[in-house]
């Protein structure tokens, strides 16, 4: 079972107020690339899935889904795998995703990530004896500096700097690998706390703070892939001489 760490009810509290962001901004930039092609499906379809997605995990939450202690975690077999399938698999060949990507300006993909301030929470958590000190202060700082940094970037690029193509493909790597760190780590920690009784990722298990495992990783990869799709790089050595010498 779940370990029942004492989390302060004014974190839980401030982050039911902030976790609303990512879904408005992601729908807002849905609903303004939508409008440019009058596609007046793709937005409310969007809210819409949000809406029951949210729904669905604060009810497996309720009813104690996620409440056993596994390896993988329940969090991600029930929630953050079938959302990842959803996104990779089916909308990323749809046609109206296509088109949106299309009709999206790279530094308003770039400038949604701002959402991931919300990794302060990670360190939060952390002060309070909720998660491992470690783990949170690398995911909580990374994902922090990536939000902030994207600000910049994405100036960087609507003003046409010289260096805004070098600078936005390193943010990208750096943003992903941050990601990919925090999702493998919660992992190993998770399998370690059952091993040998470690402190691990119990309170990302627990609503409200479930959401983050179940939404965040797989959207925000899907975001750096829309970078890389837009400017069709990919990561490869050839990609990375050719920027080195630009």
């Amino acid at each position: 079972m779940l370990t029942n760490y004492l989390v302060p009810q004014w974190i839980s509290i401030a982050f039911l107020i902030a976790i609303p962001a990512p879904f408005i901004l992601i729908s807002l930039f849905v609903y303004r690339a939508a409008k440019k092609t009058q596609n007046k499906i793709a937005f409310p379809a969007t809210v819409i899935f949000f809406i029951l997605y949210l729904a669905y995990i604060a009810i497996a939450s309720y009813y104690g889904w996620f409440s056993q202690v596994s390896f993988p975690p329940k969090v991600l077999l029930l929630n953050t795998f079938p959302f990842a399938l959803l996104l990779f698999i089916i909308i990323l060949n749809t046609k109206v995703y296509k088109t949106i990507l299309a009709n999206s300006a790279i530094e308003d993909i770039v400038k949604l990530h701002i959402f991931r301030l919300i990794g302060v929470f990670f360190i939060l958590l952390a002060i309070h004896n909720a998660l491992p000190k470690p783990f949170a202060f690398i995911a909580g700082i990374g994902d922090m500096l990536t939000a902030i940094s994207s600000v910049y970037v994405a100036k960087a690029i609507k003003n046409k700097k010289s260096y805004a193509k070098k600078l936005t493909y390193w943010w990208n790597i750096f943003g992903a690998v941050d990601i990919l760190f925090t999702a493998i780590a919660a992992n190993v920690l998770t399998k370690m706390s059952i091993d040998t009784g470690v402190m691990g990722v119990d309170t990302l298990a627990v609503f409200p703070f479930c959401i983050i495992p179940a939404f965040a990783p797989p959207i925000i990869l899907f975001l750096h892939l829309g970078y890389f799709q837009k400017t069709k790089i990919f990561f490869s050595l050839s990609c990375f001489l050719v920027l080195w010498q630009e």
